[in-house]
């Protein structure tokens, strides 16, 4: 019997599919696809289109990419980031969470996505977050909801520390508060911040675009949107 030909070698990953997988992967231990009543095959299938469509290089200075779920229970998520002193907690409570809505003006889809080019906003230090907004529109950018500010925590646990703390403008709750991440000692919290109000330590998180990668998810099960 004469010898099977030797199969092609797969081409080595890349350095941006190896930090998509673990995105990914970051997302899945925070027990995500449980949360969302989806096997964790199915989940990672459902985020896999879109290893398609990363970005080659970085277009600034921000993150490059955040692979974004949308539709989390933010609370459950928020307590599973993991930090030397445990995960993050919330001032807003549940039922006053789920008034916080994505502006609908921003389009977001209703599949798993990658938020790209991702800055929390050093430029916007001091600068309340109602003055930001047209600034945003200008050049072109878009700020971040909660479950993209949410997902850029997952993505880096440290991130509140070593770029800053970031309100999410994207996320409304049809009043003047603004949804925003800070540190709690060395814990990120959710709190709100007044949207006429400057920060010095907190700036106003924007991202150039949100890209999607293929068909949405099949059905899951129910959960605290954002």
């Amino acid at each position: 019997m004469s010898a099977l030909p030797a199969l092609p070698a797969l081409p080595p990953a890349t350095a941006v599919e190896l930090e998509f997988d673990r995105q990914v992967h970051a997302l899945v231990a925070t027990g995500l696809p449980a949360l969302l009543g989806l096997a964790e095959e199915c989940f990672r299938a459902c985020c896999e289109p879109l290893r398609d469509v990363l970005p080659e290089t970085a277009r600034g200075t921000g993150v490059p990419f955040v692979v974004v779920v949308p539709d989390v229970p933010v609370l459950d998520v928020l307590a599973a980031v993991p930090t030397a002193e445990g995960g993050g907690s919330s001032t807003i409570d549940a039922a006053d969470l789920a008034r916080f809505r994505p502006l609908p003006g921003l389009a977001v889809p209703p599949v798993p996505y990658l938020l790209v080019d991702v800055e929390v906003g050093a430029d916007t230090l001091d600068v309340p977050p109602r003055d930001v907004a047209p600034r945003l529109a200008v050049a072109g950018r878009t700020p971040l909801t909660l479950a993209e500010g949410l997902a850029l925590l997952v993505s880096d646990p440290g991130v509140l520390r070593s770029r800053g703390c970031y309100s999410l403008l994207g996320s409304r709750a049809g009043d003047e508060r603004v949804p925003a991440l800070c540190l709690d000692g060395e814990r990120p919290r959710l709190g709100w911040c007044h949207e006429g109000a400057p920060h010095t330590g907190l700036g106003t998180a924007s991202a150039s675009a949100r890209v999607t990668g293929g068909p949405a998810p099949a059905e899951r099960g129910s959960g605290a949107s954002t």
